[in-house]
C-alpha cells in the first residue's frame, strides 16, 4: 500500500529557461497516507511548501519544528532537511521544487534579512493560488509556460519577503524612530547629513542607527542617502540646463568630481552621457 497519494508534475527546463529564469524541478500536492520520513540533502534545488491540512515536523538547519495547517516552509535543499506527517493527523501539502541562476542570491538575501525559514502567513490564498497556477501552466504545457513559471515563482518568492518583512516591522521597538530617519533624509538630502549628525538629532547610538536602519530598509543609510540624491540629480540633468557644478550642489554634493563619481558608479556612465541619452 502507498504512503502517500500524489499529484506530482517532474520538469526538465529548456537551455534558455535554465540560464534565464526562475524554474520549476517539480511542483505537485500530496496526501500523507502514514507516515514516513522524506529526506534529502545536498540537493540543488530550493523548496517552497505549505501545509494545508494536518501536521508534520520538519528538521531542518539543526533544529525540529512541528507544522500545522497554514505554515510556509522556505528552506535551501543544499543543506540536509527531512520532513515527516503525523500519524495521528496526516498532513497534505503543496509544494514546489525549483531553481534557477539567481535563486541561491535571492534566498540568501532572505536569509540576511532574518527572514525566518518557517512562518505562517496571514493569508495563505496568496502563496497556494501560486502554487496552484504553477501546476496548472505546467500540466496544459502552455507555450508560454517557463516564462510564466517564472513569474509565479518570482511571485512566491515576492510574497515570502512582504509577508515576513511587514511581521517584522511591528516586532521593532525602535522602527518609530527610523522611520522618521527615514522621512528627514528623504526631505533634507539636498543638505549635508552625517551619521554623526543624525545620531545626534535622533538621540540614538551611531551603529545602532546604521544597523537598525539596513534591517528596516535592506540598504545603509549612506547607500540611501546616495540614491535619493542621484535621483534628483537624474531629473535636473533631464528637465533643466543647470550646470554639472550647479547640479551637484543642488543634490547635496559638495564637490562635483565627488558627483561623478558617484553618478558613475551608479548609473555606469558620467552626468553628461546620462543628459545625452536621455
Amino acid at each position: 500500500m502507498p504512503k502517500t497519494s500524489s499529484s506530482r508534475i517532474l520538469s526538465t527546463p529548456s537551455a534558455y529557461a535554465r540560464s534565464h529564469y526562475f524554474y520549476v524541478q517539480e511542483v505537485g500536492t500530496l496526501q500523507s497516507l502514514e507516515p514516513h520520513i522524506s529526506k534529502r540533502q545536498n540537493l540543488n534545488s530550493f523548496l517552497f511548501l505549505t501545509v494545508l491540512d494536518g501536521e508534520g515536523v520538519l528538521s531542518y538547519n539543526g533544529e525540529k519544528h512541528r507544522l500545522s495547517a497554514g505554515d510556509c516552509v522556505f528552506i535551501n535543499c543544499a543543506q540536509s532537511y527531512s520532513h515527516e506527517s503525523s500519524a495521528s493527523h496526516p498532513w497534505s501539502l503543496k509544494w514546489v521544487h525549483f531553481n534557477g541562476p539567481e535563486a541561491r542570491s535571492y534566498y540568501d538575501y532572505y536569509i540576511s534579512r532574518e527572514n525566518p525559514y518557517l512562518f505562517h502567513p496571514r493569508n495563505i490564498l496568496s502563496f497556494t493560488d501560486a502554487l496552484d497556477q504553477l501546476y496548472l501552466c505546467h500540466q496544459t504545457k502552455s507555450p508560454l509556460m517557463e516564462l510564466t513559471s517564472n513569474k509565479y515563482i518570482t511571485d512566491i518568492i515576492t510574497l515570502c519577503f512582504t509577508e515576513n518583512e511587514s511581521l517584522k516591522m511591528g516586532e521593532y521597538t525602535i522602527s518609530a524612530k527610523i522611520r522618521q530617519v527615514h522621512e528627514y533624509i528623504s526631505e533634507n538630502y539636498r543638505q549635508k547629513i552625517s551619521l554623526e549628525d543624525l545620531s545626534s538629532r535622533f538621540f540614538i547610538s551611531k551603529y545602532h542607527l546604521s544597523r537598525e536602519y539596513k534591517k528596516v530598509y535592506g540598504v545603509t543609510l549612506g547607500n540611501a542617502l546616495a540614491s535619493l540624491r542621484i535621483s534628483h540629480a537624474k531629473s535636473m540633468l533631464r528637465f533643466s540646463d543647470e550646470s554639472i557644478d550647479a547640479i551637484a550642489q543642488n543634490c547635496g554634493f559638495q564637490d562635483s568630481a565627488y558627483f561623478i563619481k558617484v553618478f558613475k558608479r551608479t548609473e555606469n556612465m558620467t552626468p553628461l552621457q546620462y543628459r545625452k541619452k536621455w
